[in-house]
């Protein structure tokens, strides 16, 4: 339930009869991440006989309760909750219990539901944090494949002054971009972007991302030195349509230098048209598709864009759903690159032969077991795919319950052989903790597939 925006404050109205001891301890459990003691404290804080809750006490108890039961992965009983909280109209914060409705629905794939509590959120004038709001109905949006729409959940949420992480609503914006096959403003979006802190799996996010973006803008340097960036800390692996991407750039360069005069200049190598192979990614396909995370510290957000290149930021919905008509229906393709990228795909893969037969037997593969990894924690609920023949339904659903989704999951070490691997990962919590996980995994033809997984402790095993 990483996405959901839990409140863990709220004010404390001594004049209210509510019995403040039970709330006080009830908070204080919660603060403490011990979800299931403040549940059982703010439950008493309703049952109390002496101490009934007061309206707008009410409201506030079951959106504390709801907040626990999203922390104990209970979403259903969470929108029960929360569904009594809205039921107070004394409650002042009740704009923050749509949005976690709304998030709640979301990850029961409620999308519809969703979006309808996002937008009462928003409609709320004295709501604080309206980028919290339109993150989830863009994500919802994207999910039922309204990219248009999704775009301007996205960039209303970039430019909400109240929002302490634009960057990866700019990460999401360039997404919507690349899926309406518009990849300069893909590139514009993401640039922008850089401008501001973030963590390094986010940053490595977007580099990837425009990598991808440059070389569907034939700025195949560029994209290269995207690629090598997100690279660089050798804790990110590129999806397999990135790492295509990465591989086409390459080659451009190379082919483009093999060809030079002494005296020719090839920095920043741009290529015709007719040499781009890209395939603009759906929502659903796309690995770097961003749901909101927890708050940290950036800089106040500043203007974005210097020149013409907003166009995006001002168009009107009508315009941006003009933009989307057709896309729709295009299916996946490959263009027709000719001779010359055949000869240079062929002459490319002899070269690579002998390296990927002595790094078979080293114990590399495709999917590597760092892609394998990043798969398996991406989306722990639906990783049947990550597990090899071997292991049984009932284990893999046993060992992914085990595993904390985490889309930046760090890989700490990679034992390789010819025909077992061991991955020493670690995850972080949506409550900011981490979580070190061993992860064993077997030859599956080229690649590699997910024999056991279980928690590790370093400390225990020193």
């Amino acid at each position: 339930m990483a996405g959901l925006p839990l409140q863990g404050t709220f004010p404390f109205y001594r004049k209210a009869p509510v019995n403040n001891q039970l709330f006080e301890k009830a908070h204080a459990d919660y603060e403490a991440k011990d979800y299931q003691g403040a549940l059982v404290g703010y439950t008493q804080c309703l049952q109390d006989p002496m101490a009934p809750p007061a309206p707008g006490e009410m409201g506030r108890i079951y959106h504390q309760i709801g907040n626990c039961l999203v922390k104990l992965k209970n979403p259903t009983e969470a929108i029960q909750a929360y569904t009594q909280a809205q039921a107070d109209a004394a409650y002042a914060d009740l704009a923050t219990v749509e949005c976690n409705l709304g998030m709640a629905y979301a990850s029961l794939r409620d999308y519809d539901n969703a979006i309808n509590c996002f937008e009462i959120a928003l409609a709320d004038p004295n709501y604080a944090t309206p980028h919290k709001a339109h993150m989830g109905m863009g994500n919802a949006l994207m999910k039922l494949g309204k990219t248009a729409e999704a775009g301007v959940a996205f960039r209303e949420a970039a430019l909400d002054a109240t929002n302490p992480e634009p960057a990866k609503s700019l990460l999401n914006l360039g997404v919507c971009f690349m899926a309406l096959n518009r990849p300069a403003d893909a590139v514009a979006s993401y640039e922008s972007a850089m401008q501001f802190d973030m963590d390094s799996g986010t940053s490595n996010k977007l580099n990837a991302s425009l990598g991808q973006a440059y070389v569907a803008c034939n700025q195949m340097e560029k994209a290269v030195e995207a690629f090598d960036r997100a690279l660089a800390d050798k804790t990110y692996a590129l999806s397999d349509s990135a790492n295509v991407d990465y591989q086409r750039a390459v080659g451009v360069i190379a082919q483009a230098v093999s060809e030079s005069t002494a005296d020719a200049d090839t920095s920043g190598v741009d290529v015709s048209s007719d040499m781009v192979l890209y395939d603009s990614p759906t929502a659903a396909q796309d690995p770097f598709y961003y749901d909101e995370g927890q708050e940290s510290e950036v800089p106040a957000y500043g203007d974005m864009y210097e020149g013409d290149d907003d166009k995006f930021f001002s168009a009107s919905e009508e315009e941006i759903e003009q933009w989307s008509k057709g896309f729709a229906k295009q299916d996946r393709k490959r263009r027709n690159v000719g001779l010359k990228v055949l000869v240079v795909v062929v002459v490319l893969a002899v070269l690579a032969f002998g390296g990927a037969v002595f790094g078979y037997l080293q114990g590399y593969g495709i999917p590597t077991q760092e892609m394998v990894t990043q798969q398996l924690f991406s989306n722990p609920s639906d990783s049947q795919g990550v597990f090899a023949n071997s292991v049984s339904e009932s284990s893999a659903a046993s060992m992914a319950d085990c595993v904390v989704a985490d889309d930046a999951v760090r890989i700490d070490a990679v034992q390789r052989s010819l025909g077992e691997s061991t991955v020493y990962a670690t995850a972080t919590t949506s409550e900011g903790g981490e979580i070190t996980y061993r992860i064993a995994m077997v030859r599956d033809m080229l690649g590699w597939k997910v024999s056991n997984v279980e928690l590790y402790f370093p400390s225990q095993n020193a």
